[in-house]
Protein backbone atom coordinates (compact mmCIF):
# COMPACT_ATOMS: atom_id res chain seq x y z
CA UNK A 1 0.00 0.00 0.00
CA UNK A 2 1.34 3.63 -0.87
CA UNK A 3 -0.40 6.51 0.09
CA UNK A 4 0.81 9.88 -0.78
CA UNK A 5 0.56 13.61 0.70
CA UNK A 6 1.26 16.71 -1.33
CA UNK A 7 0.29 19.77 0.87
CA UNK A 8 -0.90 23.12 -0.92
CA UNK A 9 1.49 25.21 0.28
CA UNK A 10 4.04 22.91 -1.27
CA UNK A 11 2.78 23.14 -4.61
CA UNK A 12 4.07 26.00 -7.18
CA UNK A 13 1.57 28.81 -7.97
CA UNK A 14 1.25 28.78 -11.89
CA UNK A 15 -0.26 32.09 -13.18
CA UNK A 16 -2.99 31.67 -15.79
CA UNK A 17 -2.28 32.89 -19.59
CA UNK A 18 -5.45 35.21 -19.50
CA UNK A 19 -3.72 36.62 -16.17
CA UNK A 20 -7.69 36.14 -14.09
CA UNK A 21 -6.31 33.88 -11.36
CA UNK A 22 -3.06 30.82 -10.10
CA UNK A 23 -3.18 27.18 -10.03
CA UNK A 24 -1.47 25.15 -7.42
CA UNK A 25 -1.50 21.55 -9.05
CA UNK A 26 -1.04 19.45 -6.64
CA UNK A 27 -1.71 16.08 -8.84
CA UNK A 28 -1.03 15.47 -12.36
CA UNK A 29 -1.51 11.59 -12.49
CA UNK A 30 0.35 8.57 -14.32
CA UNK A 31 2.41 11.24 -15.35
CA UNK A 32 1.76 14.62 -17.22
CA UNK A 33 2.20 13.59 -20.40
CA UNK A 34 -0.96 11.45 -20.30
CA UNK A 35 -2.49 12.60 -17.01
CA UNK A 36 -5.77 9.95 -16.10
CA UNK A 37 -6.06 12.55 -13.06
CA UNK A 38 -5.49 16.36 -12.24
CA UNK A 39 -5.89 17.37 -9.02
CA UNK A 40 -5.64 21.58 -8.28
CA UNK A 41 -6.14 24.31 -6.17
CA UNK A 42 -7.05 27.36 -8.09
CA UNK A 43 -7.55 31.03 -7.08
CA UNK A 44 -9.91 32.88 -9.09
CA UNK A 45 -9.01 37.02 -9.14
CA UNK A 46 -11.65 37.98 -11.87
CA UNK A 47 -14.56 36.96 -14.06
CA UNK A 48 -13.74 34.79 -17.37
CA UNK A 49 -13.46 31.99 -19.35
CA UNK A 50 -12.49 28.40 -18.30
CA UNK A 51 -10.02 26.36 -20.19
CA UNK A 52 -11.20 23.68 -22.90
CA UNK A 53 -10.64 20.18 -21.85
CA UNK A 54 -12.75 18.11 -24.30
CA UNK A 55 -12.81 14.66 -23.10
CA UNK A 56 -12.84 15.51 -19.60
CA UNK A 57 -15.27 15.14 -16.71
CA UNK A 58 -14.58 18.36 -14.24
CA UNK A 59 -15.79 18.66 -10.62
CA UNK A 60 -15.62 22.08 -9.08
CA UNK A 61 -15.92 23.13 -5.34
CA UNK A 62 -15.66 26.95 -3.39
CA UNK A 63 -13.29 26.38 -0.88
CA UNK A 64 -13.33 30.14 -0.14
CA UNK A 65 -15.30 33.70 -1.13
CA UNK A 66 -18.28 34.54 -1.93
CA UNK A 67 -18.87 31.83 -5.22
CA UNK A 68 -18.70 32.17 -8.21
CA UNK A 69 -21.70 31.88 -11.17
CA UNK A 70 -20.82 29.48 -14.25
CA UNK A 71 -22.50 29.55 -17.40
CA UNK A 72 -25.65 27.82 -17.74
CA UNK A 73 -26.11 27.20 -13.76
CA UNK A 74 -29.10 29.24 -12.17
CA UNK A 75 -27.58 29.31 -8.92
CA UNK A 76 -24.10 30.27 -7.38
CA UNK A 77 -21.43 28.05 -6.55
CA UNK A 78 -20.56 28.92 -2.88
CA UNK A 79 -18.39 27.13 -0.21
CA UNK A 80 -21.75 25.60 1.21
CA UNK A 81 -22.78 23.84 -2.25
CA UNK A 82 -22.01 20.29 -3.27
CA UNK A 83 -19.14 20.11 -6.21
CA UNK A 84 -20.11 20.75 -8.99
CA UNK A 85 -19.28 18.84 -12.29
CA UNK A 86 -19.52 19.52 -15.79
CA UNK A 87 -17.90 18.19 -19.13
CA UNK A 88 -14.50 20.14 -19.58
CA UNK A 89 -15.18 20.93 -23.19
CA UNK A 90 -17.65 23.22 -22.01
CA UNK A 91 -15.64 25.31 -20.98
CA UNK A 92 -18.07 27.74 -19.27
CA UNK A 93 -17.63 31.70 -18.27
CA UNK A 94 -17.14 32.17 -14.87
CA UNK A 95 -18.74 35.60 -12.61
CA UNK A 96 -17.29 35.87 -9.42
CA UNK A 97 -19.89 36.54 -7.11
CA UNK A 98 -18.41 39.28 -4.68
CA UNK A 99 -14.44 38.85 -4.94
CA UNK A 100 -11.87 36.39 -5.65
CA UNK A 101 -12.48 32.88 -4.57
CA UNK A 102 -10.34 29.57 -3.26
CA UNK A 103 -11.78 26.33 -5.55
CA UNK A 104 -10.95 22.76 -5.43
CA UNK A 105 -11.21 21.21 -9.02
CA UNK A 106 -10.70 17.46 -9.98
CA UNK A 107 -10.36 16.50 -13.67
CA UNK A 108 -10.72 12.56 -14.86
CA UNK A 109 -9.56 11.80 -18.34
CA UNK A 110 -10.42 8.01 -18.49
CA UNK A 111 -12.94 5.84 -16.54
CA UNK A 112 -15.57 7.41 -14.05
CA UNK A 113 -14.73 9.93 -11.29
CA UNK A 114 -16.46 12.06 -8.77
CA UNK A 115 -15.89 14.30 -5.74
CA UNK A 116 -18.29 14.57 -2.88
CA UNK A 117 -18.02 15.62 1.17
CA UNK A 118 -16.32 13.59 3.54
CA UNK A 119 -19.01 13.44 5.69
CA UNK A 120 -18.98 9.81 6.51
CA UNK A 121 -16.82 6.86 5.74
CA UNK A 122 -15.99 5.53 2.38
CA UNK A 123 -15.20 1.91 0.71
CA UNK A 124 -13.06 2.52 -1.83
CA UNK A 125 -13.16 0.75 -5.03
CA UNK A 126 -10.02 -0.08 -6.70
CA UNK A 127 -8.64 2.75 -9.34
CA UNK A 128 -7.22 5.92 -8.35
CA UNK A 129 -8.80 7.94 -4.52
CA UNK A 130 -8.10 10.47 -2.97
CA UNK A 131 -8.90 12.80 0.04
CA UNK A 132 -8.58 16.90 -0.11
CA UNK A 133 -8.92 18.53 3.79
CA UNK A 134 -9.45 22.04 4.34
CA UNK A 135 -8.74 21.45 8.30
CA UNK A 136 -6.38 19.07 10.17
CA UNK A 137 -7.54 15.69 10.59
CA UNK A 138 -6.53 12.09 10.60
CA UNK A 139 -7.23 9.69 7.74
CA UNK A 140 -7.05 5.93 8.30
CA UNK A 141 -6.91 3.94 4.88
CA UNK A 142 -7.07 0.24 5.55
CA UNK A 143 -4.50 -0.68 8.49
CA UNK A 144 -2.60 2.51 7.33
CA UNK A 145 -3.26 6.30 9.52
CA UNK A 146 -2.09 9.47 8.25
CA UNK A 147 -2.30 12.78 9.75
CA UNK A 148 -2.78 15.45 7.45
CA UNK A 149 -2.55 19.02 7.67
CA UNK A 150 -4.77 22.00 6.84
CA UNK A 151 -5.33 21.99 2.62
CA UNK A 152 -3.60 18.90 1.89
CA UNK A 153 -4.75 15.90 -0.69
CA UNK A 154 -3.90 12.60 0.45
CA UNK A 155 -4.34 9.59 -2.70
CA UNK A 156 -3.20 6.21 -3.18
CA UNK A 157 -3.63 4.21 -6.46
CA UNK A 158 -3.57 0.96 -4.35
CA UNK A 159 -5.44 1.34 -1.02
CA UNK A 160 -9.24 0.26 -1.93
CA UNK A 161 -10.88 -0.61 1.22
CA UNK A 162 -12.19 1.70 4.19
CA UNK A 163 -11.49 5.08 3.96
CA UNK A 164 -12.51 7.70 6.90
CA UNK A 165 -11.14 10.64 8.49
CA UNK A 166 -10.87 11.76 11.86
CA UNK A 167 -12.47 14.35 13.56
CA UNK A 168 -14.89 14.69 10.79
CA UNK A 169 -13.93 17.90 8.74
CA UNK A 170 -14.83 20.27 5.66
CA UNK A 171 -13.30 17.80 3.57
CA UNK A 172 -13.51 15.74 -0.06
CA UNK A 173 -13.58 12.02 -1.17
CA UNK A 174 -11.95 12.03 -4.82
CA UNK A 175 -11.71 8.91 -7.44
CA UNK A 176 -11.35 7.59 -10.86
CA UNK A 177 -12.57 4.02 -11.21
CA UNK A 178 -10.85 2.31 -13.63
CA UNK A 179 -11.56 1.69 -17.13
CA UNK A 180 -14.00 -1.13 -17.84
Amino acid sequence: MSLHVQSWAQAPEQPWRNGGGRTRELLVWPTPEDWQVRVSVADIDREGQFSPFPGVRRWFQVLSGAGVVLEGDALPLTPDSEPHAFEGALAPHCALVHGPTRDLNLMVRIGPGRMWGARSPWHASPGWRGLYTTQSTTLRAGAHTQTLAPHTLAWSNDTPGHWQIDPPVRAWWLSQEHAA
